[in-house]
């Protein structure tokens, strides 16, 4: 049995498994989080926001 399995894997002890064809070392959820932060970063900064950093801009 061990002969078997050494055969099907190719890994030493502790080795973690390599990626297949067509996958990477991310994990599933990485690119939907990559998404959702790069959304976030390209969102407009509301003009409340602005008018406040201005008016504490203008306090220096």
């Amino acid at each position: 049995m061990t002969s078997d399995r050494k055969a099907r894997d190719d890994r030493g002890p502790g080795e973690p498994r390599k990626p297949g064809a067509g996958q990477s070392n991310k994990p599933q959820w990485a690119n939907g989080l990559r998404q959702l932060y790069d959304s976030v970063v390209e969102e407009d900064i509301p003009d409340q926001f602005k008018d406040l950093l201005s008016r504490l801009d203008a306090k220096d």
